[in-house]
């Protein structure tokens, strides 16, 4: 008897789960946005009441199983876009489907939303934060990363100093740029190792910029150590236009960029545009700088399939300049030369940079990701410096010319999945990487009045791989706790050709390999408080040439950093990021480029803390406040004697913007940095700067009018600093002292721009 109610209980029981899951249906859609009629990424898609919300993916779409049959309220947000409620009703066994448009509109800080969903997301700057900013060229944009700043020190054609978290970069050593995943730093590189030149990228085609700062992003490796950033270039002009500046200093520049296909192939998800830029400038210093710069771009976007996207990009960019080079404190203060003026104003440079890049995007019905992307460069520079001017040669000088030729290919591929089971979601993302440099004629040599080769110092070939498999894990436990773990593995192969060696040429090659885990906790209490704990290893490689004079020993050190941090919005129009960070450095062989020579640097320690405030005042008024704090040592010195040479301790950027319904909009920035180290015992003091910026923009339907004034209070400031021993002509012994590149003085400048 008891085993037949059993039966029964069991039979009812199985009869009851079928029907409640047999009928369940689905809703399901894609997001566009309006003005481009391209597929939103990452909006916020809300089942109201229900507590289920989800993300769009690559191509916008999203979905919601297991519903039962009933209308239903979708709430779609993402910042930049008026928030949109949508009602879709449910039947059983059937998907209701989707499309829904978003339209722009001004930022608000309401609708940020501190969510477990969004634990791993990059932060991001946008295009509005680009147009609101005075900017003269792409890697500008880089300030706009909290605790961020370049300075420049070669004329405008060389690629900046970078300073973030207690480093001194020079020009990309330990942060990783790239552009739509094309790579930008430049590895063995003449003039140093990392070399970033982002000049190539035309600054109004910049649609946002990701980055985040640690090395903890599985799918960034080399260099990715106090951070990364990648540019994204914009898939779809919506309108054509042609913008003229002009500005002090005979400052000319011209931008055009035309949309091919016109409004109606967007509806058919297909694109096309081509761009251009001239710039032309004699800037602010004593000796004119016929500074020239020409950037092409091309750029074809469709949908080959209902799933699959292409986008197929190609650059050309040429840049030439003359430049006054770094000047001692002494050449100033004696009236030797004025403040903008030039020991050796022979310096100056000349590059070019052409790219393909072809990116491939599918995602199948059961919403796997698949990425694919191959990307080339052909990349030639040549430098002529003077820094110690008369030290080492008291009658010709010590200019140097850099140079080299350079073919750059590469693949970037990955395959992600999506799966739930109850309220635990996770997303797997497998990857493979593969980039190879090849290097023609990398020279040092020792030149004067940039005509005459006095000798060659290095001259030889570069062939250097590097390999990369990785997996990541991102994985919601629950609505208030997602764990993020991952580890990639990286293979190099460098190889380096001595065209100088006696009797005859010599190659060495040497293998390295590195492993780098990541491990990251968030725990989201409410929609306006979460915590999160970064950790991870990273590395930067070191110079071919170094690689191989050191067998392979030594050359991969890892940086082992964390990251603990608070995401808080006590009020809806305030948002406030924290974090106490650690950044511990292994031994490193470093390539001094201007002199050809290896020093080791032994290891190294930096803490510090970011604070990140942004506050909307009123519906047109922002306010931002970012400040950032580091204590960088080296540990294998004496007290007193361990100081990081140039490594900011103290940086604060803010300002407020304005954007208004009426068409006028614009920012009144300030930047600061506090003064700092030149050298190891702090006898030389790099000293700090405070520098105000400001942008007007009035816009109309067909047109918008600029005005950017750079160093709004004329401010005397010295933008970038060394601690360099040089010998002056005539001097009877060397000074070690500081030489500086002004900064610029009070500039302004108007545009107008015309749209079609």
């Amino acid at each position: 008897m008891k085993l037949k109610t059993v039966l029964t209980t069991l039979v009812l029981g199985l009869c009851t789960f079928q029907v409640a899951f047999a009928h369940l249906g689905t809703i399901s859609g894609i997001v566009y946005d309006q003005s481009t009629h391209l597929p939103l990424l990452n909006v916020s898609v809300q089942l109201t009441g229900l507590s289920k919300l989800t993300l769009t993916n690559d191509q916008g779409q999203f979905r919601f199983t297991d519903l039962v049959a009933a209308p239903y309220k979708l709430e779609f947000s993402h910042v930049g876009f008026q928030n949109q409620s949508v009602i879709a009703t449910v039947n059983d066994d059937r998907t209701t489907f989707l499309n829904v448009t978003l339209v722009s509109a001004p930022i608000q800080l309401e609708q940020v939303q501190v969510s477990a969903q969004r634990a791993h997301d990059q932060q991001l700057i946008s295009s509005l934060d680009i147009k609101l900013r005075p900017i003269t060229n792409s890697q500008e944009i880089l300030r706009s990363v909290p605790g961020l700043f370049i300075g420049q020190h070669a004329g405008g054609g060389k690629a900046e100093q970078i300073f973030l978290r207690g480093f001194d970069l020079d020009h990309g050593t330990d942060i990783r740029l790239t552009v739509d995943g094309l790579p930008v730093n430049m590895v063995s590189h003449a003039h140093g190792q990392g070399y970033a030149d982002l000049h190539f990228v035309i600054p109004e085609l910049v649609d946002g910029v990701d980055f985040k700062k640690g090395p903890y992003t599985t799918d960034k490796g080399n260099l990715a150590t106090a951070g990364w950033a990648d540019f994204r270039t914009r898939t779809v002009l919506d309108r054509s236009f042609v913008k003229l500046e002009a500005g002090q200093f005979d400052t000319y520049r011209a931008v055009v960029g035309l949309n091919l296909l016109g409004p109606g192939s967007r509806k058919k998800n297909q694109s096309a545009y081509l761009a251009s830029e001239y710039s032309y400038t004699n800037s602010y210093f004593d000796n004119p700088q016929h500074f020239k710069r020409i950037n092409v771009v091309g750029k074809y976007h469709d949908h080959l399939a209902a799933n699959t996207e292409l986008t197929l990009t190609g650059s050309t960019f040429w840049s030439k300049w003359n430049h006054s080079g770094q000047i001692p404190d002494r050449a100033v203060a004696s009236g030797l030369i004025s403040w903008f003026g030039s020991v050796d104003p022979t310096e100056g440079g000349e590059t070019s940079r052409t790219n393909v890049n072809a990116q491939l995007v599918t995602v199948t019905p059961r919403n796997h990701t698949i990425k694919n992307q191959f990307f080339y460069s052909n990349y030639s520079f040549e430098l002529y410096s003077n820094f110690t001017f008369f030290l080492k040669d008291s009658v010709n000088g010590d200019q140097i010319r850099q140079k080299e030729h350079r073919n750059l290919f590469g693949y970037n591929g990955s395959y992600a999945t999506q799966t739930s089971l109850g309220k635990t979601s996770w997303t797997t993302t497998l990857g493979a990487q593969y980039r190879q440099d090849l290097t023609q004629g990398t020279e040092l040599s020792h030149t004067k009045n940039r005509v005459e080769t006095l000798n060659p110092i290095q001259l030889g070939n570069v062939n250097e791989i590097n390999a990369a498999l990785y997996a990541d894990e991102l994985v919601q436990v629950t609505s208030h706790f997602t764990v993020n773990a991952g580890v990639r593995i990286d293979y190099f192969r460098s190889q380096y050709e001595d065209l100088l060696a006696t009797p005859a040429a010599t190659t060495r090659r040497a293998t390295q390999a590195t492993v780098s885990p990541r491990l990251n906790f968030y725990y989201t209490i409410n929609p306006r408080l979460q915590f999160y704990l970064n950790t991870g290893k990273g590395f930067h490689s070191n110079d071919a040439r170094v690689v191989t004079a050191q067998n392979g020993r030594e050359i991969l050190p890892g940086a082992y950093g964390s990251d603990l941090g608070v995401i808080f919005k006590p009020f809806p129009k305030l948002l406030i990021n924290a974090a106490a960070w650690y950044l511990w450095m292994q031994q490193e062989f470093v390539y001094v480029g201007d002199e050809g020579v290896v020093e080791p640097s032994g290891r190294s320690r930096r803490q510090g803390i970011d604070v990140s405030v942004r506050y909307q005042l009123t519906k047109s008024l922002f306010a931002d406040l970012d400040l950032n704090t580091a204590n960088p040592r080296s540990l294998d010195a004496e007290a007193g004697q361990n100081y990081l040479p140039l490594a900011p301790v103290f940086t604060s950027t803010g300002g407020l913007s304005l954007q208004t319904q009426y068409g006028l909009s614009g920012s009144l920035r300030y930047r600061y940095m506090a003064s700092r180290t030149a050298n190891e015992d702090n006898s030389i003091v790099a000293k700090g700067y405070f520098v105000t910026d400001m942008q007007a923009n009035y816009a109309r339907k067909h047109y918008t009018l600029g005005l950017s004034v750079q160093n709004l209070l004329n401010t005397r400031w010295k933008e970038t600093q060394f601690a360099t021993e040089s010998r002056l002509k005539g001097e009877a012994a060397s000074v070690d002292e500081i030489h500086f590149t002004p900064g610029i003085p009070f500039f302004a400048r108007l545009s107008l721009t015309y749209f079609w």
